[in-house]
This record gives C-alpha cells, structure tokens and sequence, in this order.
C-alpha cells in the first residue's frame, strides 16, 4: 500500500530555486519515517539555538509570509493507508501545510493554495478522530507548522492613538487576507492541544516558554476573529500544560506593563482578560500573595489608559472576582479605584461609578467602613457635577438596595457628607432629570432618619448663612483698602493699587 501513495507526494519543484523557503528534505521523505530529519531541521521554537541554514529559511518565511513556493501536490486521504502508516503520513501533510501564500491576490496560486486547504482540514478530521497517542516526530512537525504560518510580524498600526477615551470602540476592524488558511490553522492547533492523544509530558517540550512568547505577540492582531481563536487556545494551553501556568501568568502581566505604562494601544487587551476571568475563577483559597500583586499591580492600573472601555466589561469581572473570593480586598480595591479617578473625563467617570456598585455589591460591612468617608466624598461630588450622565449614574447607585443597607447602618458618617450636595443640586442644578433623582434621594434619606436629615440641613444652612457672611466680610474689607488708596498720593515707585 505504502508503494502505491508514495509517488503521489509531493517533490521538491524545479521552478523552486534556490531561494525557496521550504527547500531541504521533502514531505515524502519526511513520510518516509526519516523523522529525526524533521527535528533536525525543525524551525519550532524549541528545536535548540544550533539550526541550519534551511531552518532559518523557514523561519524567515513565517515573517515574511510573502514567499510563495508553487507545485504541491495533492496527498492521498487517510482512510485510503493502514493505520501503521497514518502517523507518516500525518507528518507529511503537516509539512505541505508549511508553505505560506500571498493572499493579496485570490488568484495567484489558487490551485495550490486549494490543496492545502484540503490538507489542513484533513488534519483537522484526523486530530479530532485520533485514538492512538501521537508521536514525538507528529508533535514535532505541528510546532513547525504552527510557528510558520501563525508566528509573523504585523504591519505597523496606521490608525490615530490620539483618539478620546471610548472612541477606540467606533473604529472599524480590519481582517485579515489570509484567514481562509489561518482559521484551518488555529482550529487545528486547538484541536491538537485538546486533543487526549496529546502527552502533556511531551506536549510542554515543545509548547515551551518561546512559543507562549510568540503565542501572546499575536493578541495584538487587528483581525477580531485572529483574537477570538487565541483566546480559546491560550485557555486549554493554560489547562492542559499546567507547568507553564506561572509563566503565562507573567509574559501577561508584561503586556498589561507594557500597554498601561508605555504604548497605551494593544488590540487584545479585553481577550487577555477574559481569559484571566476564567482563571481567577479557579484560584484556590486562600489566595496567593502572587495573585494579590497581579490585582494591585496590574488590574487596578488598568483603570488609567483612555481606551478603559473597550475593555471595561471584562476588567470588571476580573476585579469582582478577586473581591467575591476574598472580601477583604473589597477596600483595597475601592481606594485604588478612587486612586485612578478620571478628573477630565465624564464617560470613564460613568464606567467608575457602575463598576463601583458591582464592588459594593460584594462588599462587607467590615471593609465599607474603611473607605466609606473617601468614597462618598467622591460620589457627593459626582452628584453635583455639570455633566448631567455623571450625576444621573451617582444618583442611581442609591436604587441599590445593598447600598441602602451599607448607608443606613452607617448613616451618622454618610449623610452629613452627602446631604449638602443634593441640597446644592436642587438649588443650583439645570438638569430636569437630576432634580427629579435628587429630590427621591433626599426623600429617602429623610425617611431613613428623619432626625439626622433634619440636622444635616439645618446644619447646610447655617454653613451657608456663615460662608456668605465671610465673604460679605471680605468684599468690604478689600473696599476699605481701595478707598484707602485712592487717596494715598503716589510717590516714586510706590505701588498703586487700581481699583475694579
């Protein structure tokens, strides 16, 4: 059966030259079972520093995917050999599968680029119906593939950063030509790390540190499906290879670092995060003094950079999640928030205040009393801003009725603070809206304790009644001086003080 197939695969083409990038041993030697020749040549990340110079060919071409080898051939099927040699042949297609196309045309290459299609969803079928175990020479062949057509360098990023906070939600998304090809890969690397017939033990050798490396580069890709189909790998490479897990944990933080403290412009930043939900989720208790920093040091900051609401959905949940787990992080994670406050911003102050209520909601009694005082002199404040979605969104938060419980248990601290801004609002404010909210919120409170409200009032009025006398005071008392002046005769270089 073997001698029958064999002259069917693919040669190395004459019109190829020298500069072909897949040059060296061929597909059908590779089936052949010369497979230590595959590992010898291997461009995966984890063949060793001493590689020849095919090898850096192959690599070259996974960045410049430009390079286009014709005269491939098709390979026959797996249900056409025995299943001694399906291993071999598997290898093979794998290494059809390496030759990278020129998408910028749809009509160079259509012949082959067909046939490598078919072969990776051949693959594909193979990975997701495989009983047996793979073997190092398979595993081996799927890194190289994967590191050829997925490892590549993006073209620089032309669209504007100096966009407002939120507006990177309207730009358009740009995909990528190649995809037909790209999809077919990503399903099959998913697959592959999933599958059962992969050894974790040797899986990790090859899905080393270098390829997590470059794995995590390709977040960072304009195509929102790229991302998507990352997301879900990254995922089961975290829980099939548990010995990598400190280290992914680390090479993300990095690109948080990077993102919230130098470039302030990465396209994976709600992806990575969402996968971080997940993990977070299955911290055990009580939490590592590593997993305390990575809130504190990372996800906290993350509040700071213009772009917060692209990603503000699955930040949210990272940071409850922590808090849920371990509600005495409740406080810290308030005054770190009050900490990053927008000053300038009224949409990223929307974004605090309602994931501010999520925090709370979670929030014990023991740790509200910590940071209530600094809170609500926040909230007082966002309650008589100008920006009437602020003061709405501030004036919200009283309809939760955890809230109300946190207030009404800590009433003789809170609403001496907040007492004066509703009475500012309803004397002062444009804003139909917020006059309607404000006079419920101030209903509320009154009903709460009647007594206590009673006082607050009383006590915003005399504070009135003695700021206006103060400046009543001051006013005359600058009069006074200019009335002094005036008739003080003006003599060489004596000062003269010009009245209004």
């Amino acid at each position: 059966m073997w001698k029958q197939f064999l002259p069917k695969l693919p040669r190395k083409s004459s019109a190829s030259g020298k500069g072909d990038h897949v040059s060296g041993s061929s597909p059908g030697r590779n089936a052949a079972g010369n497979g230590s020749a595959i590992q010898r040549t291997s461009s995966c990340p984890s063949a060793g520093p001493a590689r020849p110079a095919s090898s850096v060919k192959r690599m070259s071409s996974a960045v410049f995917p430009s390079s286009v080898v014709a005269g491939i051939e098709p390979l026959v099927s797996f249900k056409d050999v025995p299943n001694g040699e399906k291993p071999n042949l598997f290898v093979s297609k794998v290494s059809l599968c390496c030759v990278v196309f020129d998408f910028s045309d749809p009509n160079k290459n259509s012949a082959e680029k067909d046939f490598k299609r078919q072969a990776l969803v051949d693959l594909v079928d193979y990975v997701d119906s495989a009983s047996s175990r793979f073997t190092e020479p398979m595993v081996v062949a799927c890194c190289r593939m994967f590191a050829i057509n997925l490892f590549r360098v993006f073209p620089p990023n032309c669209r504007s950063s100096s966009s407002g906070g939120g507006e990177g939600e309207e730009e358009e998304p740009m995909f990528d030509p190649a995809w037909p090809h790209l999809h077919l890969v990503y399903d099959l690397l998913l697959k592959f790390i999933g599958s059962s017939s992969l050894d974790a033990k040797v899986g990790k050798k090859y899905f080393d540190h270098t390829f997590i490396v470059k794995l995590l580069e390709l977040f960072n890709s304009e195509d929102p499906r790229e991302r998507d189909c990352l997301k879900t790998i990254l995922h089961r490479i975290y829980g099939k290879f548990m010995v990598h897990r400190p280290f992914i944990r680390k090479a993300v933080s990095n690109i948080f670092y990077h993102f919230v403290f130098e470039t302030d412009r990465h396209n994976g930043i709600a992806e990575l995060l969402e996968v971080f939900g997940s993990v977070i989720s299955g911290f055990t208790l009580p939490l590592k003094e590593e997993h305390k920093i990575f809130l504190w040091r990372v996800l906290i900051p993350l509040h700071k950079p213009k772009t917060l609401g692209v990603y503000l959905q699955q930040l949210t949940y990272c940071v409850t999640q922590f808090v849920e787990k371990e509600p005495k992080l409740a406080s810290s994670v308030i005054l770190g928030l009050l900490r990053y406050w927008p000053i300038t911003n009224s949409q990223k102050e929307v974004m605090f205040l309602s994931e501010i209520e999520e925090v709370l909601e979670a929030t014990n009694m023991v740790e509200f009393q910590k940071c209530m005082v600094l809170l609500f002199r926040r909230i007082a404040h966002c309650i008589n801003s100008s920006h009437f979605q602020v003061a709405e969104r501030a004036l919200f938060m009283w309809n939760n009725d955890h809230i109300i419980s946190l207030v009404a248990q800590n009433r003789q601290a809170i609403v001496p603070i907040v007492t004066p801004a509703l009475e500012e609002n309803i004397q002062n404010h444009w804003n139909v809206s917020v006059l309607n909210l404000t006079a419920n919120v101030k209903k509320m409170l009154s009903e709460m304790d009647e007594e206590l409200f009673s006082a607050c009032l009383a006590k915003h009025k005399e504070d009135g009644e003695r700021q206006a006398s103060l400046e009543q005071k001051r006013r005359l008392a600058w009069e006074r001086l200019e009335s002094a002046a005036a008739f003080q005769p003006v003599t060489g270089n004596t000062a003269v003080l010009v009245s209004r």
